[in-house]
């Protein structure tokens, strides 16, 4: 049975008023940013998820400033984060230091807070810093508090963390755990440019050029259009793709290709089923569209997916990619709606 789920009026003037957002966002980090448009709007609908995001791409792409540029224009506090071996979980978190009051005499304790209280923090190569830092980090992401001493203190809200990660240099680095990836909604790929869009960053960069940015959203605006993107309705035949979709990388259970058993060695759980349904209402917002579409679910079935499955060794010796893997699936699984039940190896799955 479907969901009967409806956007109210406000919920309707605040859709167009977010895809008007989107479309200034745009055209304000066009401004700065040459190209990079599937990463912009990744990056987006994982803010307006209240997700965060990995990017992986090779140095000199822009990464740390798109992430700044970004900051600016949605009225947001922006720090960066440069994760080192020897950094400590108190360098980012803040810590204590005993002051003396000058009225009274006496000392006390005050903290410091550290960078990570900020809306917008890029921890740049999250994979050079040991795992007791990485731990702070994430701890912050899934609790939005940091705990010192023992006293809890909140983080700003919104609340956004980009890690990065560069995909050549591995030696003297600390790899994220699969189970600590799980926290981040989407791992986004940074690309090199196209020839044309590289010719006008050589233009731009090596100029007197000076762009100015508007803000577009602030801080609390953000939040607000954060809950509108959970009240988007998804009908049911969305979720049960959703979940069929998943459920084929699991290589343990039934149902899953002959190819997954072959490729995979671990497959995603129920996060990611959650991620996907609500990166794809945000998705949709952005698109003008008041209820899901088994297109959003395809589209951002690769960030969400990608750092979730983790192909074996017969994989890597012939090329097979995560991104293959998940191509494949999709390929393989009807999106159609009555379907699904009707296929003969999916049955297993729902039946379970």
């Amino acid at each position: 049975m479907e969901t009967q789920q409806t956007l109210g009026q406000s919920d309707l003037q605040a859709m167009e008023k977010l895809q008007g957002a989107f479309q200034n966002l745009r055209q304000q980090l066009s401004r700065v940013i040459v190209g990079q448009d599937s990463v912009i709007e990744e990056l987006l609908i994982a803010l307006f998820s209240k997700g965060h995001c990995i990017l992986e791409g090779v140095p000199g792409l822009a990464k740390t400033l798109m992430i700044s540029t970004l900051a600016r224009c949605l009225s947001l506090d922006f720090s960066r984060i440069q994760f080192t071996p020897d950094l400590m979980p108190a360098d980012i978190t803040g810590t204590e230091i005993i002051e003396e009051n000058r009225t009274t005499g006496a000392r006390e304790f005050k903290f410091l807070p550290g960078p990570l209280f900020a809306n917008i923090v890029l921890a740049d190569e999250i994979n050079r810093t040991p795992p007791k830092t990485q731990a702070s980090l994430l701890e912050a992401m899934q609790e939005r508090q940091v705990t010192v001493g023992r006293v809890r203190h909140k983080l700003s809200n919104p609340f956004f963390v980009l890690a990065t990660q560069n995909p050549i240099e591995q030696e003297g680095t600390y790899p994220l755990p699969e189970a600590q990836q799980d926290r981040f909604m989407f791992k986004v790929f940074v690309r090199y440019p196209s020839f044309s869009e590289e010719f006008e960053i050589a233009r731009r960069t090596t100029s007197t050029q000076v762009d100015e940015i508007t803000p577009v959203l602030t801080g609390e605006q953000i939040m607000e259009l954060q809950q509108i993107v959970r009240r988007v309705p998804v009908s049911d035949h969305v979720i049960q793709y959703t979940l069929a979709l998943v459920r084929q990388t699991r290589i343990t259970e039934p149902g899953v290709p002959k190819f997954a058993q072959e490729w995979l060695s671990w497959g995603a759980g129920p996060r990611a089923v959650q991620n996907l349904i609500l990166a794809s209402k945000a998705r949709a917002l952005l698109y003008g569209r008041g209820h899901v579409q088994t297109e959003d679910i395809k589209v951002l079935a690769y960030p969400v997916l990608r750092h979730r499955i983790l192909t074996n060794f017969a994989a890597t010796s012939e090329g097979i990619t995560t991104d293959k893997v998940i191509q494949k699936l999709l390929e393989e699984t009807p999106d159609k709606e009555g379907e699904l039940q009707k296929h003969e190896r999916l049955k297993k799955i729902f039946a379970g």
